[in-house]
């Protein structure tokens, strides 16, 4: 080693490699571009938390219902108790369940926000999923404001079995009370939105806008594959191939959300 040089140690994950186009990305940097890489594009996966930090304005978002959190009404297990599952998970994330909801203001527009945590048993829709967004879709009549959602999840969560899938009825009614109310409901997919939530509530939005490339639908495209026995065209069911089929009105990077929500807003007089 030349004299004067040392060696520099590097801090652990100060430098991680982008999953898509395998470009070494400075942490920091990825940070600073909301969590998107600044090489190809891609969209991470963010927490509930980061999201409603990057959506709303400084100090603006006020949780509403947070001390609810899941039972366990059937008693499941399967690699593990679900109670165990819910105390391990919620240690994990620091969360107590798999949606936040709240009153927040985008770019001084005052909204009702619902955000999914794909970190919480991958943002599943449990009972407590179900009262929360059926709650946020009420408060947004009370107080006659937008209702923005965005989407994250794997489906309905198994470990409740049917009171998981009876939300899927009680959030759409809920959304259909905004509707006949003269609500406006935006809401934003990301990657990836599926199964039970894609089959309700995350589906029925006045505008519906999707992150790049997130995976959008109801079962997987293995399974879509094996059982039609069909070659499926390349990008199904990415936001992309949503938008040219008619299921998303707009493909949105992250950091423009902000401006096209609160542009949404203004236009629909809400």
């Amino acid at each position: 080693m030349a004299e004067g040089r040392r060696n520099v140690e590097i801090p652990e994950g100060l430098w991680i490699r982008c999953t898509k186009c395998k470009a070494m990305i400075y942490r920091r940097i990825l940070e600073e571009e909301l969590h998107v890489c600044p090489d190809c594009d891609h969209h991470y996966r963010i927490d509930a938390r980061t999201r409603i930090g990057q959506l709303n304005d400084p100090g603006t978002f006020e949780e509403f219902l947070a001390e609810l959190e899941s039972t366990d009404p059937l008693e499941f297990t399967d690699r593990v108790p679900y109670t165990k599952r819910l105390d391990d998970v919620k240690s994990a994330s620091g969360e107590r369940e798999a949606v936040i909801v709240g009153k927040g203001f985008i770019k001084g527009r005052a909204v009702i926000m619902g955000v999914m945590n794909p970190s919480f048993i991958m943002g599943s829709m449990g009972a407590v999923v179900g009262e929360k967004v059926a709650a946020a879709a009420e408060r947004a009549i009370e107080e006659n404001l937008p209702l923005v959602m965005v989407t994250c999840s794997g489906g309905a969560r198994m470990m409740e079995g049917m009171v998981s899938l009876v939300q899927m009825a009680k959030t759409s009614a809920a959304i259909a009370k905004l509707d006949e109310a003269g609500g406006l409901y935006i809401v934003v997919l990301t990657d990836p939105t599926t199964a039970g939530v894609a089959a309700s509530f995350a589906m029925l939005g006045d505008i519906t806008l999707s992150e790049p490339g997130a995976m959008i639908g109801f079962a997987g495209p293995r399974v879509i594959a094996n059982t039609i026995k069909a070659v499926l065209p390349e990008g199904f069911q990415t936001a992309e191939f949503m938008l040219e089929h008619g299921y998303v009105d707009r493909v949105v990077h992250r950091k423009d959300l902000r401006s096209e929500i609160a542009r949404i807003i203004d236009y629909c007089g809400k």
